[in-house]
């Protein structure tokens, strides 16, 4: 992250959060609005996603205790209310920045109370060099991978195994982009990595040099691998859990699982899309799993015990009550999906009363008798009543 994040971007007004918010507030803002503003919830809406990138580089700063103290002190130093040097040349500022900002000991001001110089703070502020030609870490590159889960692994959760290919330091120069491992400091940044730019006041904010890609280094021999640029594609196969309860279309993120950093630097992150197979039987809404299980009309009208299927378990018996209509869904609670505290959800059943399509000549005269027996008002006079008041 350059300093111009730092410096211009509010990341406690990203996330809603007053400047002295805790670790917990924090965690709360962030999870509320990316609950709102996920990918999954609003697709193809680019305003949502790009405001969800906001949210999490904002969370990704403010979450971190180093990386929120790091941030904090920017903005004092270069942000609003921060430190400024005033109009004109000399008057009240008459001392030679350049001092401040990597002067060594014994000039100017350098050799006093601040050693090395201010250099080695915002050094570390800004992950750049105080002073000679160091590099600096670089975050490895995030992967987006697809899985596709059978029903029940998406429910019960399931380990399963993801190829992927990724940029990682290359092996044949050991990163370093030259052929014999010995690459020059580049003469842009002079190491850092960073080339900086005026912005005003008296301070310039830094940006990654385009000549050496950030590295701070240029490969003499170029590898004939990685043509110089120290990296090179790199295939794996991890072992991914996948947590019970995911949906089809739910994109999973796993810290710390994408490609390698480069000179120390973290590792990027995993992002897993899941995909859900249908079931012939059973269906999902949310934590629960849905059945649709057919019984007779003697079943429906004079009641009984039904048995029902449950995933990867036994069958569950149900009592159906003696004038069960056809759609009712009756529960059987805890045979649903896993939820994320490890309690399940119900198992919605559906009944679905079946109308016989060939009576034998028994059955028929059954039926006509219990049509005599029955017989009544039109049960459907007050619907056609209804329609002639509308």
């Amino acid at each position: 992250m350059s300093t111009k994040d730092f410096v211009e971007k509010d990341y406690y007004k990203v996330l809603g959060v007053p400047k002295d918010a805790t670790e917990a507030e924090i965690k709360k803002a962030y999870r509320k609005l990316a609950r709102e503003f996920h990918p999954d919830a609003n697709k193809g809406d680019a305003k949502a996603e790009e405001r969800f990138k906001e949210i999490s580089e904002a969370h990704d700063v403010l979450g971190d205790t180093k990386r929120r103290k790091e941030y904090d002190e920017a903005r004092t130093l270069f942000g609003n209310g921060g430190y400024r040097p005033g109009p004109g040349g000399g008057g009240s500022f008459n001392f030679d920045l350049g001092d401040l900002f990597g002067g060594a000991p014994g000039q100017g001001g350098g050799g006093g109370g601040f050693g090395g110089g201010l250099g080695d703070v915002f050094g570390g502020l800004f992950n750049r060099g105080g002073a000679g030609t160091r590099t600096h870490a670089r975050r490895g590159q995030d992967i987006e991978s697809e899985v596709t889960l059978s029903f029940t692994e998406a429910v019960d959760g399931a380990t399963v195994p993801l190829r992927m290919s990724s940029q990682a330091p290359c092996k044949a120069c050991s990163g370093t982009g030259d052929k014999n491992g010995t690459p020059r400091v580049c003469p842009t940044c002079v190491g850092t990595g960073q080339v900086s730019r005026g912005a005003g006041g008296g301070f310039s904010l830094t940006d990654p040099c385009a000549d050496c890609k950030g590295r701070g280094l240029i490969a003499q021999d170029p590898c004939d691998v990685c043509k110089g640029s120290g990296r090179a594609t790199s295939a794996r196969t991890m072992q991914v859990r996948i947590p019970a309860g995911v949906s089809d279309g739910q994109r999973i993120r796993l810290r710390g699982k994408g490609a390698p950093g480069e000179q120390g630097g973290p590792a990027g992150d995993l992002y897993v899309v899941v995909h859900v197979d249908a079931h012939p039987v059973f269906g999902r809404k949310g934590d629960n799993l849905t059945v649709t299980v057919p019984v007779t009309f003697p079943e429906a009208a004079l009641g009984g015990e039904v048995k029902v299927p449950t995933l990867g378990g036994p069958p569950v018996t149900l009592k159906l009550p003696a004038g069960t209509p056809n759609g009712r869904t009756m529960r059987a609670r805890g045979k649903g999906a896993t939820r994320k505290d490890g309690t399940r959800g119900d198992l919605l059943v559906t009944i679905e009363v079946l109308v016989p399509s060939d009576l034998s000549g028994k059955a028929k005269e059954s039926l006509e008798s219990y049509r005599e027996a029955t017989a009544g008002p039109d049960p459907r006079a007050e619907l056609f009543q209804a329609a002639k008041g509308a």
